[in-house]
Formats: C-alpha cells, sequence, structure tokens
C-alpha cells in the first residue's frame, strides 16, 4: 500500500494561497464579507465532513478487503485493453458522489491499478453515473434525452484510457 501524501501538497498551498486572494478581494469590497464567507465555508465543513469522514473509512476498509492481487491482475499493467473496459463499466455502476467515487480510486490505485484503468474509471463515472441518470436525468430530461446523450458517449471512457496507455508510460 502507497503511503499518504502530506497535507502541504503543492494543490493544498494553491488553493490556501487562492483562499487569501479571494479573502483579500473580499475584504476590499466589504471588510466583512471575509467573515461572512468563513461562516458559510464552515457551514458547509459541518455538512460534508461527516459524509468524509464516512467515506474515507469505507475506502479504508476497501483497501484491506480487495485483494490487491486481483486489482492489480485485472486493472494493472496487465489487464490492458480488458482493464480499461472493466474499469469502464465499473464506473458506470458505481454509486453516490465524489466523497465515496475519489476515496475508491485511491484504493485502487493502491491496490495496483493502471493508471490507464484509473483514468478510464473515472471518465465513465463523470458520464454515466447511474444513480445520475435515473434521479435526475430520466426524470428530468426523459429517456430520449438520456440515450441519445449516453450512447454517443460511451467509447469515450475505453478512448480517454486507451490515450494515456499510448501516450504514457508508468
Amino acid at each position: 500500500m502507497q503511503r499518504m501524501r502530506s497535507p502541504l501538497d503543492t494543490s493544498t498551498l494553491l488553493l490556501a494561497a487562492l483562499a487569501l486572494v479571494l479573502a483579500a478581494v473580499a475584504y476590499l469590497k466589504d471588510p466583512g464579507l471575509p467573515v461572512l464567507g468563513a461562516k458559510a465555508g464552515l457551514s458547509m465543513l459541518a455538512f460534508v465532513l461527516p459524509r468524509m469522514v464516512v467515506a474515507l473509512l469505507l475506502a479504508g476498509l476497501m483497501q484491506v478487503l480487495v485483494p490487491q492481487d486481483f486489482v492489480s491482475r485485472h486493472l494493472g499493467q496487465t489487464g490492458g485493453f480488458r482493464g480499461i473496459v472493466i474499469a469502464t463499466v465499473a464506473g458506470m455502476v458505481t454509486p453516490g458522489g465524489p466523497m465515496v467515487t475519489v476515496p475508491f480510486m485511491v484504493v485502487l490505485a493502491n491496490s495496483g491499478a493502471a493508471l490507464p484503468a484509473l483514468v478510464a474509471y473515472m471518465t465513465s463515472w463523470s458520464l454515466f453515473g447511474v444513480q445520475r441518470i435515473i434521479a435526475w436525468e430520466a426524470p428530468l430530461l426523459g429517456w430520449p434525452f438520456v440515450f441519445a446523450r449516453v450512447v454517443p458517449s460511451l467509447a469515450f471512457p475505453v478512448i480517454a484510457g486507451w490515450l494515456v496507455s499510448v501516450c504514457h508510460s508508468e
């Protein structure tokens, strides 16, 4: 299993710098806005934090329960095109939002999934989240819209994974 990255990596520092810049802009607009923004942010944190803790616990449990040899065999370097297709299908049927999916991808990566399979998985999940289709798109826009959007897009995750395998050597 891979070690966790430092919490002060480049993306964290970049986000912190962006937050400081936006706080300065807000202060220049109205000195009371940074406090209102901080309260709104803490309110969102209170909403997200319990879900994130549970999602990360689930990810940790999946990491110890999902056999690494299974993941590396089917989604790793030796998985090839078949691994990309398996990851595409898995992304289509994975329920939940990014608080579930991204930790699950970390589990896959730590268990030996190759970059092409991970890209195919995320692309597929982004395009074809079955819960989103059933709960939102079909009821609000109708099945003809769903088919018109989904059918032409079916090849995208496979193409994305394949392009990564061609252009990126691990």
